[in-house]
């Protein structure tokens, strides 16, 4: 018999802390637990389900998915579902569940992109996945260069006022639509809560194009994904490449990546990183924390052990602007 959940007493004095989103009443954990890895219908239960445990142990409240996360495509969601049901159902009220169509979910024209369809139908087969009756933020995922922004935009706005979601966010949007989004909402009385968007220290775009210093401006929360660029800022590739990673697997990455000029940088990371006692993988989540307009950084975890270590970023010291 499965021994039933019991929250710790301690969960938000065990070192968590949270951040305004925005002008929001919002709070958010700076550290959020991803389900794009290790919560499928290909990894063990019981794993998630420690994971899980843990996060939400320590301070984590925020679990962010999306319909196509798995593999297979939904199974991350059907595994929130189960925890939903097993363990977290008594804390629904104290947990922040996000989720997100916008990529490819099933087959034919209306399972993909930015349509009003797809993004409210998809929504309502996430809530039956999940057991749940609304998520707390639902986002537009991609841009659609081809459906009318307006279209998009006010299909969030209704879902907003049918009381599936209780707030929006968009997701892998350049600037300029972001600004009519940003607008559009605003007029609509749905403000956007949050971007979501790859922030790391080799792929800086949102700093580069603009993004986070528009959502510092408009009072939007900012939430980063791939912080670990895919396991590259990790010590997983200082010495070679191993034989059970995603590159030797060509899983998101592909081994021509890891070039000599990478590596360098890499490993100078790395010579800070030790230089501060700590590793690369908790220097790179501090440095996304410290950067202005950043809410919360996603992280992955296929362990307890590694989501113990990479929580270590939240009381992290700030970095020098040479970096």
């Amino acid at each position: 018999m499965k021994e039933h959940y019991l929250a710790d007493k301690d969960r938000y004095t065990n070192g968590m802390e949270y951040e305004r989103c925005g002008r929001s009443g919002i709070l958010l954990p700076k550290v959020s637990l991803g389900f794009w890895h290790n919560f499928g219908s290909v990894d063990p239960y019981e794993r998630s389900r420690e994971i899980t445990h843990f996060a939400f142990d320590h301070g984590i409240t925020h679990f962010d998915l999306a319909n196509n996360y798995g593999p297979v495509y939904g199974s991350a969601e059907e595994t929130m579902g189960r925890l939903m049901d097993e363990d977290f159902r008594p804390y629904r009220d104290e947990l922040f569940i996000s989720t997100k169509a916008g990529y490819d979910m099933w087959p034919g024209p209306y399972g993909d992109w930015g349509s009003r369809k797809y993004l409210m139908t998809s929504l309502d087969q996430s809530l039956k996945r999940m057991k749940i009756d609304y998520v707390d933020l639902f986002y537009s995922h991609r841009y659609d260069p081809n459906t009318p922004l307006e279209e998009t935009l006010q299909a969030l706005v209704d879902i907003v006022r049918q009381g599936k979601a209780l707030y929006v966010g968009i997701s892998n949007w350049p600037l300029e639509p972001l600004r009519f989004g940003y607008d559009y909402l605003k007029a609509h009385d749905v403000p956007l809560l949050i971007y979501q968007g790859r922030l790391n220290m080799l792929d800086r775009q949102p700093q580069d194009e603009g993004i986070l210093d528009f959502c510092a401006e408009k009072g939007v929360g900012f939430i980063a994904f791939s912080p670990l660029a895919q396991g590259l800022l990790t010590d997983r590739y200082l010495n070679g490449i191993p034989t059970d990673s995603r590159m030797a697997k060509e899983k998101f990455l592909r081994k021509e990546m890891l070039t000599p000029s990478l590596l360098e940088k890499l490993c100078g990371y790395n010579e800070m990183a030790e230089s501060r006692g700590e590793t690369l993988a908790e220097m790179a989540l501090a440095w996304i924390l410290h950067q202005k307009g950043v809410t919360s950084v996603l992280v992955g975890a296929s362990s307890v052990a590694q989501l113990e270590k990479n929580l270590r970023c939240v009381s992290a010291a700030p970095f020098d602007e040479e970096l």
